[in-house]
């Protein structure tokens, strides 16, 4: 086993050290000069660029009062433009945008690599507006306050230094604050062990940092603590939340400094819209005692929220999931609650009237579709926007008011590949331990086997639902390569319990999973182990380096981004204490004898023939350390293995701090899989 007092690579996690960075540049310089020199790669980088790009692609709006706000970028605004304008004017083929930032223009007065990170307004005028900014993409940000009438920076104003803070409007003279206050009175950081804000603070306008009055101090072993404002008309409350661990929180109301625990199991999702205190289970729950009803993981249920904390424990179920639906999420609008179900990793919508929780037929919205809610309205209308998508068609944006207009399409996304000879079937694989594992094969017709590129993720209850192709679409399946999609045991296909099964001693579960989608794509004649790729980011980069380490034998080629690797030390790497709850504790003996055997840093041997594989990160990543992926190519290297490595010196955890590097970054990608799998089938002419 590799200890931090053996590692010899510690020094590669040094981010930004200059032997650290000529390590970086030596590995990038022989990927790039193979990877990018063939007509392909450029074909793919262009085609890539020119979706990310295009100004034919839907402008994905906010309401904020009168107007709708909009984020781009494009090829002539690489760095983007923050702009609004109204939905008379949106829904024509040719909207008039009133551009409030620049950001190109800003990051060049200012000699800053600005990267655009959100805007947060002051409801209900949204006159005053808190910007993010980050330096080349990172997590951690500055904050600065803009006047939207008079078009300029507030000098006086709420500004915060680089930081993982976090910040919300109260009124106009007064925010809630996080971020790095110095040593706290405790002794301790005011940050947690993750990195997050420890303390929750209200600061008043013109006055010091320093003498922002603390509302709430949580824990150094906490993941973080937020205070914000609920500004609902006639329902305006104070809250404050504190997660405990990523899965675990507590919520309290702050009535006039004192508060009060809303009394929830403290994995299940709680959230109080007006009169109703809404909770989705996590695991089973009987508020009532042994004696009421139990209710399974993933059921939403909500109660009056005044009575709940006088302790009335009455009920009101809004969704039970079963074997093959779950719950991804619900929305409210003034009148209405929407709720979005997977069935089979299929979405379905329905939509209940506030109150009674009776249902209301929906009209307009697309069968066989990804349907999500992109933004409503709560306080002030049933207006709603709606994004409907598959694998092979691009998204739509539909708009509709609930109770009066059915949803209708007022923006296309164009097609980016020629999708009419285009299939997509779901299969089932049989994990090892006999559950039903699912997956979705995406292929052109003519094209029954060959190259195929499988992508996963499996953590954080996150689901991989359809949606367009828009890159894989060209550079893969449009040239004769079968994308694949497997949604395995980690993720939220299945609900609460299918992620929950995967955590610590269950991990070994997600890779079980993955591994048998992989024998099942051969089993079915999709394809043979030395064609079968597989790719995965992040989390999925962790998947990754498990697949290359004990499963070699089934894959031809690996791509590994900006991954998780050194399970020993993870949790002492940037926000890599907040996972713990995901992956275990490596200093807990119990917990390290389960994570052992799926940390890849960990587990690489001379003796064993890995396949090829391509591993991406980037220097700005401040969320997943780069000297996970530096470490790991170290490694391989020293144990005899060819490894290519490209390290985008920013970009932050996406890897990219614009879509020119997101292109050229997908375009590596995609080269290197065409290389290590082989030539796929011409289309049939």
């Amino acid at each position: 086993m590799t200890s931090e007092s053996t590692d010899p690579y510690l020094w590669l996690e040094e981010v930004t050290s200059d032997s650290a960075l000529d390590w970086v540049r030596e590995h990038n310089a022989p990927t790039v000069d193979r990877l990018t020199a063939s007509k392909r790669f450029a074909e793919i980088e262009e085609q890539t660029l020119e979706a990310l790009d295009t100004d034919d692609r839907i402008p994905y709006v906010r309401r904020r009062g009168d107007y709708l706000y909009n984020f781009w970028r494009d090829a002539s605004n690489t760095r983007g433009l923050w702009r609004r304008t109204t939905l008379d004017s949106y829904v024509t083929d040719d909207p008039e945008w009133d551009v409030l930032i620049d950001v190109d223009e800003l990051a060049k007065s200012e000699d800053e690599n600005w990267v655009w990170k959100g805007a947060t307004a002051l409801r209900p005028d949204y006159r005053r507006v808190l910007i993010s900014l980050s330096r080349g993409g990172a997590d951690a940000a500055v904050v600065r306050e803009f006047d939207l009438t008079t078009r300029t920076w507030v000098t006086d104003g709420f500004t915060l230094p680089e930081n993982k803070s976090t910040v919300s409007w109260i009124d106009e003279d007064n925010v809630y604050v996080g971020t790095d206050f110095g040593t706290a009175p405790d002794g301790h950081s005011s940050l947690t062990e993750s990195g997050y804000p420890r303390i929750a603070k209200r600061w008043t306008r013109g006055t010091p940092l320093d003498d922002a009055v603390t509302v709430f101090t949580g824990e150094p072993s906490d993941i973080s603590i937020r205070a914000v404002y609920d500004d609902t008309p006639g329902f305006e409350r104070h809250f404050v939340s504190r997660a405990t661990d990523f899965f675990n929180s507590l919520l309290f109301e702050n009535r006039d400094g004192e508060l009060v625990l809303i009394d929830v199991p403290t994995d299940a999702y709680a959230g109080v819209r007006r009169d109703w205190l809404l909770v989705m289970t996590r695991s089973e729950w009987s508020p009532t005692g042994p004696d009421g009803p139990t209710y399974a993981p993933g059921t939403l249920l909500t109660f009056d929220y005044q009575a709940y904390l006088d302790g009335n424990r009455d009920a009101t179920v809004l969704f039970e999931p079963d074997g093959h639906t779950s719950l991804v999420d619900f929305t409210f609008t003034k009148n209405y609650l929407i709720i979005t179900t997977l069935h089979d990793v299929h979405t379905s919508i329905t939509v209940l009237t506030v109150g009674d929780w009776s249902s209301v037929e929906i009209a307009g919205l697309p069968g066989l579709a990804t349907i999500s809610v992109l933004d409503t309205d709560p306080d002030h209308s049933d207006e709603v926007f709606w994004s409907a998508t598959s694998f092979t068609e691009p998204p739509s944006l539909l708009h509709g008011t609930i109770g009066s207009d059915d949803a209708t399409v007022i923006k296309h996304s164009p097609e980016f590949f020629d999708a009419s000879a285009v299939t997509t079937e779901q299969y089932f694989a049989t994990s090892d331990d006999g559950t039903l594992i699912p997956y979705f094969v995406v292929r052109r017709t003519d094209v029954t086997s060959g190259p195929t590129l499988l992508y996963g993720y499996g953590g954080f209850e996150n689901a991989l639902t359809p949606g367009y192709l828009t890159v894989a679409g060209r550079a893969w399946i449009e040239r004769g390569g079968i994308y694949v999609i497997a949604n395995i045991r980690g993720g939220g296909e299945y609900g609460p319990a299918w992620h929950t099964v995967a955590q610590k001693a269950g991990r070994h579960l997600v890779y079980e999973d993955f591994s048998s989608v992989a024998k099942d794509l051969v089993i079915r004649r999709f394809t043979t182990p030395e064609q079968l790729g597989a790719q995965g980011g992040s989390n999925g980069g962790l998947l990754m380096g498990v697949m290359l380490t004990r499963y070699p034998e089934l894959f031809g080629a690996l791509v590994c981004q900006v991954p998780l690797i050194d399970m020993y030390r993870y949790h002492l790497l940037l926000a890599g204490a907040s996972w713990v709850a995901e992956y275990g504790n490596p200093e807990d003996p119990e917990e390290w004898a389960f994570m052992q055997p799926f940390s890849p840093y960990q587990n690489i041997r001379r003796d064993v023939d890995y396949p090829p594989i391509l591993v991406t990160t980037s220097t700005r990543d401040d969320r997943v350390h780069p000297g996970h992926a530096r470490k790991l190519v170290a490694r391989l290297e020293e144990n005899g293995h060819t490894v290519d490595y490209y390290e985008n010196i920013e970009g932050g955890h996406g890897g990219a701090a614009d879509n020119k590097q997101a292109a050229y970054k997908s375009a590596l990608a995609y080269e290197f899989l065409w290389e290590t799998l082989g030539e796929a089938k011409p289309p049939v002419s």
